[in-house]
């Protein structure tokens, strides 16, 4: 194939990648009270030697409460941001790959445990437990304990932890962050009329439930440096009747571009669960179609994107301007060398690997 798109570079809020590959946040459920360790260094390692055009460090609390789990890493304070600089010092010296974070609080689907031990909710009197917050007093699921539902005070100690763990990534280095408002987390939560029975400025009509995730945009913008872009992530549907749809999408999605929002990741799901998801390969697309159709900034689409020509589709129609990639390249961590292969482009590779280079695909790594 002669210049595929899913190689060509693109700009997002000035931040410049070599190709359409996006290297999506993973949670390791690998920190120790909120620090990264050794695990983050080789499994971030690994992925920044892939050859995508940009790597997402995994959801990053703003707050310890807001972690999705006492594994999770954070990034509130000089202790986090250290081993946090510690990994990020080692990827810069070895990969050239463009750095992004994606911050968030977990709400009322904080306080688990890992997956692999069961995944629910660790009471908040339990070992590694504790109390969550969200817009209203409604659990995640029945049987949970419920949520304390936030007073102003506590929004603006959340709005004010997201600006300064921004501030914190803009002093190790990182290039981009990505404000985490799918999944059924927080700002998900404030979104979604399904978790937000709030009758105060911030509930009811989607004016009043967009104010808080805007307010939290407005001051990650603010805290990082004007020349690096913020990028926001949103389920494009609940999946559950009466609650977030792609229609409402599309309305916060221009709100985030007019309040100079860099590029939106279009995702769905998390909330409720109730969800009836049609997963499919490519189940995604069509939200992240409806999106790009409404804004004029990047829109990266992701959820079972695994084939190299559908990645390229994808791309090449316009249905999105990128493809993130999370268990596919967990899976294949040179997905991008082996799409880049497959579809005749270059891809960088680091010096010490140069000489794996396929006879077949004498120019599949680029010079430099």
């Amino acid at each position: 194939m002669a210049h595929p798109t899913l190689f060509e570079p693109l700009d997002i809020g000035g931040l410049s990648l070599s190709n359409r590959i996006v290297i999506a946040p993973m949670c390791q459920y690998s920190a120790v009270d909120g620090e990264m360790t050794d695990w983050h260094l080789m499994h971030l390692g690994n992925l920044a030697q892939s050859g995508a055009g940009v790597l997402t460090i995994e959801a990053t609390a703003v707050l310890p409460e807001g972690r999705i789990s006492y594994a999770d890493v954070g990034l509130w304070d000089d202790r986090t941001e250290a081993a946090m600089a510690r990994v990020v010092e080692s990827l810069r010296r070895y990969s050239p790959m463009p750095i992004a974070i994606q911050l968030g609080h977990a709400g009322r689907k904080a306080s688990t445990d890992k997956p692999w031990l069961g995944k629910g909710q660790i009471a908040p009197d339990a070992d590694n437990g504790w109390q969550t917050e969200a817009p209203s007093a409604v659990p995640f699921a029945a049987g949970e304990n419920p949520p304390l539902a936030l007073d102003r005070a506590g929004m603006d100690r959340i709005r004010d932890a997201f600006a300064e763990a921004a501030r914190r990534a803009a002093r190790i280095g990182i290039d981009a962050v990505q404000i985490h408002g799918a999944h059924g987390y927080l700002l998900h939560e404030f979104l979604s009329p399904l978790s937000n029975r709030r009758d105060d400025a911030y509930g009811g009509s989607l004016e009043n439930r967009m104010r808080f995730p805007l307010e939290v945009f407005d001051a990650v913008r603010a805290a990082f440096p004007a020349e690096r872009p913020v990028t926001v992530r949103v389920s494009g549907t609940d999946w559950v009747d009466g609650g977030w749809d792609a229609e409402q999408t599309v309305a916060f999605a221009r709100e985030l571009e007019r309040r100079g929002a860099a590029a939106i990741h279009v995702s769905s799901g998390g909330l409720d669960p109730r969800q009836a998801i049609p997963v499919a390969p490519g189940y995604q697309v069509p939200l992240a179609r409806a999106v790009k159709q409404a804004v004029s900034i990047p829109v990266i689409a992701v959820g079972l994107i695994t084939g190299f020509e559908q990645a390229e589709q994808i791309v090449a129609s316009g249905d999105a301007d990128l493809v993130a990639l999370a268990r596919t390249i967990l899976y294949d961590p040179r997905w991008p060398w082996h799409a880049a292969a497959h579809l005749g482009a270059s891809v960088h590779a680091a010096d010490q690997y140069l000489r794996c280079q396929p006879h077949q695909y004498r120019h599949l790594f680029a010079a430099g």
